[in-house]
């Protein structure tokens, strides 16, 4: 977005904290696009309840797709692999298109809603597998990655002050969105109405995404709102406590500036982890709980209560990161995402039902929080004007863990029975935990300070 995009007649300035960080103040979001910045929530959370059913629902449709097209479980599980693949690949490419200005944000999200629909089509249609990994893992990856891509880093530029508890409601759009299509292809679809049943969802997705990010729409770089004045203590408590736990990164970092920064490649291998065990519980805990003996129902129970926790979840995380820093609450998750891999292992081996689904919502809470999270923490430690780019990179490791989490999951699932699996799930979750604990933002210094008088700049640490 450029100037030329706001009227001539609003002013703004441009004022630099004790860092050289740069802040344009002056434009109220109003001035900007015509409506109030929640509206930015509210648009980008519908684009992620689009595109939520491909992830977290696909796996529910396992048993009507291998019976109507004869594929294998094996050949499930790699597709949902692809599918995480070319969803995290595109991260990266998307967000330098994305800040570069050669994609605009409603392109993108067109270009995702015409992805979604291809790829349920695929699965209604193929001829074989190789049309499915090419229409649903590749088509349909690649359209959930644009709009993942364009909502989550949306909010964060349009909440720079406050970003934690926006971003996380946005992300859970990603997960519990897709509780009613989780209980519609475990317990509806079947072989007379498949096709019948996949278009309509893919229809549907399309047209949530396409209306959604009609009303996209950037603000200008460094843009920092009217209200808060980024170089004083701010008189709204909320604010205060926000931006003494997760202070503004001491610059704008580019993307190059910021891979050569060995906190984002920590932050890289610490989400490669954590959405490695994520997704491998998405993946698994279908067939596992029916292996185990519970019915059907309860399961698709189950699992809707994983997607709906792990959506929720994800809002109330960005919230409590607000309060207690991004950090702190990212090594408390990691712990709670490992410790429940041994508690659905427990539960499934007892046959104790209550506790089956006490620990999938455990799980799905812990897998779905550190999306957010991560996606808050990297405009904390680089800026929000390249944040897009940014977080793309870190999120890029989820182009090996898509393929760990569900593809080598079979493997290991195979080679060490449920029992390895979810024990390995969760030694690398708890170790994960350990990692996070020397996460800090690049250019702060080590010793944690307090929020500064206006001489100095708008500079704090995180504290411990």
């Amino acid at each position: 977005m450029t100037t030329t995009d706001i009227p001539s007649h609003v002013p703004y300035r441009e004022v630099t904290d004790g860092n050289g960080r740069t802040y344009r103040i002056g434009e109220s979001d109003r001035d900007i696009m015509g409506r109030p910045r929640w509206t930015m929530v509210l648009f980008p959370w519908m684009g992620m309840l689009g595109i939520s059913s491909s992830e977290y629902a696909f796996t529910s449709a396992e048993d009507t797709l291998h019976e109507a097209h004869l594929w294998n479980s094996g050949h499930i599980f790699w597709l949902m692999g692809v599918w995480v693949f070319f969803q995290a690949a595109v991260a990266l490419p998307a967000g330098q298109l994305r800040e570069s200005g050669r994609l605009p944000a409603r392109n993108a999200m067109m270009l995702g809603a015409l992805g979604t629909v291809l790829g349920y089509l695929s699965l209604a249609y193929a001829p074989n597998v190789f049309v499915a990994y090419l229409g649903f893992g590749m088509c349909s990856g690649i359209g959930a990655g644009l709009v993942y891509a364009t909502c989550v880093n949306m909010v964060g530029k349009w909440y720079p002050e406050r970003k934690g508890g926006k971003t996380g409601l946005v992300n859970g759009g990603f997960a519990y969105g897709s509780a009613p299509f989780v209980f519609l292809f475990t317990s509806y679809m079947d072989l007379s109405n498949y096709e019948t049943v996949l278009v309509m969802v893919g229809l549907i997705c399309c047209t949530v995404v396409a209306v959604a990010g009609w009303f996209f729409k950037d603000p200008p770089k460094s843009w920092w709102p009217e209200h808060v004045d980024p170089l004083k203590v701010s008189d709204d408590p909320r604010i205060v406590r926000a931006l003494e736990k997760n202070p503004p990164a001491v610059k704008q970092y580019t993307t190059k500036e910021a891979a050569r920064t060995p906190v984002l490649w920590m932050m890289w291998f610490c989400l490669l982890c954590t959405a490695g065990i994520n997704i491998f519980g998405i993946a698994f805990q279908v067939p596992f709980g029916k292996d185990m003996g519970f019915a059907g129902g309860i399961v698709a129970t189950a699992m809707s209560l994983k997607a709906i926790v792990n959506g929720t979840g994800r809002g109330v995380i960005g919230w409590i990161s607000d309060k207690y820093g991004r950090r702190n609450t990212l090594i408390l998750v990691c712990l709670v995402l490992g410790s429940a891999q041994f508690g659905v292992l427990l539960s499934g081996s007892m046959g104790s039902m209550p506790f089956f689904l006490f620990c999938s919502m455990v799980s799905g809470f812990g897998g779905g929080a550190i999306f957010p999270l991560f996606a808050a923490m990297t405009a904390d430690y680089f800026g929000e004007n390249n944040n897009a780019s940014n977080y793309g990179l870190v999120y890029s490791s989820k182009l090996i863990s898509g393929l760990v989490g569900s593809g080598m999951g079979a493997v290991v699932v195979g080679a060490w029975d449920y029992e390895g699996a979810f024990v390995l799930a969760g030694s690398i979750g708890l170790c994960s935990a350990v990692l996070a604990v020397f996460l800090r933002a690049p250019g702060r210094p080590k010793k944690d300070g307090v929020r500064t008088a206006p001489a100095t700049g708008a500079v704090a640490g995180e504290a411990l």
